[in-house]
């Protein structure tokens, strides 16, 4: 799977270095599959939720951090939404939480 903007990962692990190893691991792994639906995905991320707009929630470093990501089987391509704790996950409105675009112009250090 291709994932945009990497620079997203690059962002998370800085603000949440304790999920920096998990977070990586789950990057690295998920660029070597190719998901053609979400039962696929599934097969692979037992954990993993499919929620509106094509939103897949995945449990990053046991359940203390969530990874809302939105995959586009048909590109074979992903884009992550958001990460936070899962005391923040539970602030949020998972299917309309929108991509924070001040991460575009983070610059990895």
């Amino acid at each position: 799977m291709n994932v945009i903007v990497k620079r997203a990962v690059l962002y998370y692990v800085e603000k949440y270095p304790l999920a920096k190893t998990s977070l990586l691991t789950w990057y690295n792994e998920f660029l070597e599959h190719k998901f053609h639906n979400f039962n696929e995905l599934k097969q692979v991320y037992g954990n993993a939720s499919i929620i509106a707009n094509n939103r897949v929630i995945f449990n990053i470093k046991g359940n203390d951090f969530r990874l809302i990501v939105s995959v586009n089987f048909k590109q074979l391509a992903a884009y992550i939404i958001w990460f936070g704790t899962h005391k923040e996950y539970d602030k949020i409105n998972t299917g309309t939480i929108e991509f924070d675009t001040r991460i575009l112009n983070y610059k990895d250090k």
